[in-house]
This record gives C-alpha cells, structure tokens and sequence, in this order.
C-alpha cells in the first residue's frame, strides 16, 4: 500500500463562509448509520487519522458522533492531530429544523462530540417534522412546513457565535437552494448531495459553480443501499476504464468526482479500500474515458427518507 501525505491531499476553499479561509479537504470520511457500531467506528477512524484523512462527516441522525468524537479525542490526546487539523461536519435533524432549536441542537452535538465548534454545520434535509420523536424513515403525516428563513437565521446565528465556521445544506434541489439564496444573508458554503457516476447532477453541479457552493458528494461508490445491482461498481464499462489505468474502479469514480471539483466523503472502514481510496491525486482520466463516463444510464438512488417518499422532494430535477 502506498501512504498518501497529509499535504498531498488537496482542499477546497469554502468560499461563501465570511472569514473566507475555511478549506476542507477533498475527500472525507463518511460515518452514515451502517457503520453505527461503536468499537468498529472508533477504530476506525484513528485508523484513518494515521492514513491522513483530516475530514470527518457525521450526523445528529446518524449516531456516530460520540464514536468520532471519543477517537478524534484519542488521536489528539496521542498526538496523531491537532484540532486545527481536522474538518469536522454536523447536521441538524428534521426534528430540530425548526429556527428555536438550531442552536440547542447543534450545541448537543458538540457535547457528544467533545469539541468547542464544528467546521461545517449542514441542515440534514429540507424537511421539517415534529420535534422530539426520532424515527426512521419518517412519518410523512409528522411533517411540517419548513420555515427556511427562520432555520437559516439560526444558521447565521451560529456562526456569529462562533459554534461553527461554515454553515450549509444537504439534499436540497437548485430550486430548494433558490427559494434559500433569496433569504440567506450568509449564502450555504456546502451542499452535500447523492452523487456518483450513476447519478451525476449536471444541472445541481452547474447552479453550485455559479453560487459558490462547494458540493460534497455521499454515497459517491453508490453504496449505502442493499437492494439491486450497484451500477458503479459493477459497470462493464468503468471496469473497462480502470483497467485501462490499473486502478480500481472506486479510484476512477472519485478521481472523476475530483476532476469535476467535487468534494466526497466515501464510506470505507476497510484499511486496504480507505487507503485505495486516497490514490487518486497523481494521475488524470482521459478525454475519452469522460467521453465514456458521459454514456451511463443515469438513476437517483435514495429516494428520500420518508415513508412513503415525497413526490415533490426533489422538483424532477435530474
């Protein structure tokens, strides 16, 4: 196995965060719920730290956090990283998006993380539901309007006290972004959305560049749901492409994501496929395979999370 330095994995500066010198790192680790085991999760990333990743993505919903939080302590107590080091993301749950409990919510999180701020806080979907009551998949008759203005006000809130350094969204659809650039005063810094090469959000893509919001792609192998083939990773074509280049076809899906100025937070907590997945930076795709990665029969994988799924939850955008 090849290492990757620290210094060789490039950032992206999150250019709509106002201090303007917030970078995340390229590629993150994702701690989405299959991986809710607490020992496993914990080793993992320490494990990860010692490989090089520096960025972290959890969740409120995810019940990851004490896990990342404990090893992130650990790393540093064993000096692998300081704070400074990491780039650690959050998101508010559908229960809390309500503009009163943005801040309860995302200060309980630093409590189960153990740290004095976030580096990115992301509204988890545009979905608002009854506070309180966990449940997954959601009720739609738990529903409610989400008040975007208000929850965003919150946001804002929240950097001004300084409880996180960039603030965005997740799963939201360029108009859902629309109806949120027309209120914000800080626009979103991120979006973090499924996207893959079965999946590739043209449109999404064009409106983020235009904006300034950095995409953070999940699910970016096309994993994290069990039913029916995975069209990335067993695609004739892209094993055709990787074996042209002598790489996996993971490599080749997040080179790709990379070339296209995509952030990504795979979720990998195998040693060999986590370091795999950081020798992507010293080498390019060719015109031809983009020519070809253009050709996949595009589908969106993750419906929704709720029961049953919303009509209108992604405005028929592909």
């Amino acid at each position: 196995m090849g290492s990757v330095s620290v210094e060789n994995i490039p950032t992206k500066v999150l250019t709509n965060s106002p201090s303007g010198e917030v970078k995340v790192p390229v590629i993150g680790m994702g701690s989405a719920p299959d991986f809710t085991c607490k020992k496993d999760t914990k080793e993992a990333i320490i494990e990860a730290i010692k490989q090089g990743y520096r960025h972290f993505d959890t969740a409120a919903a995810y019940g990851s956090e004490q896990a990342l939080g404990e090893a992130l302590k650990e790393a540093i107590h064993l000096g692998l990283v300081t704070r400074q080091d990491l780039f650690v993301t959050s998101k508010l749950w559908v229960t809390e998006n309500h503009p009163h409990l943005v801040l309860p919510a995302l200060r309980k999180s630093l409590q189960t993380l153990q740290l004095d701020y976030l580096d990115l806080y992301l509204i988890h979907w545009p979905l608002t539901s009854q506070p309180g009551k966990f449940s997954f998949p959601i009720p739609v008759e738990d529903l409610l309007p989400f008040d975007v203005k208000g929850v965003w006000e919150s946001m804002e809130e929240s950097l001004k006290l300084g409880l996180t350094k960039a603030i965005g969204v997740s799963n939201f659809s360029v108009k859902k972004l629309q109806s949120l650039l027309d209120v914000a005063t800080i626009l979103p810094a991120v979006n973090q959305v499924e996207m893959n090469l079965a999946w590739q959000q043209k449109k999404l893509r064009e409106f983020c560049n235009a904006n300034g919001i950095v995409l953070t792609a999940f699910s970016p192998l096309r994993k994290g749901a069990s039913r029916g083939p995975n069209e990335v990773m067993e695609n004739d074509l892209l094993k055709e492409i990787a074996d042209a280049h002598g790489k996996s076809i993971a490599q080749i899906s997040l080179r790709w994501l990379y070339e296209q100025g995509i952030t990504f937070v795979p979720k990998s907590y195998d040693k060999g496929r986590m370091n795999q997945n950081l020798q992507i930076f010293d080498w390019a795709l060719t015109k031809e395979d983009h020519h070809k990665i253009d050709q996949i029969k595009q589908s969106r994988l993750i419906a929704g999370p709720t029961k049953p799924n919303l009509n209108d939850l992604w405005d028929d955008e592909i």
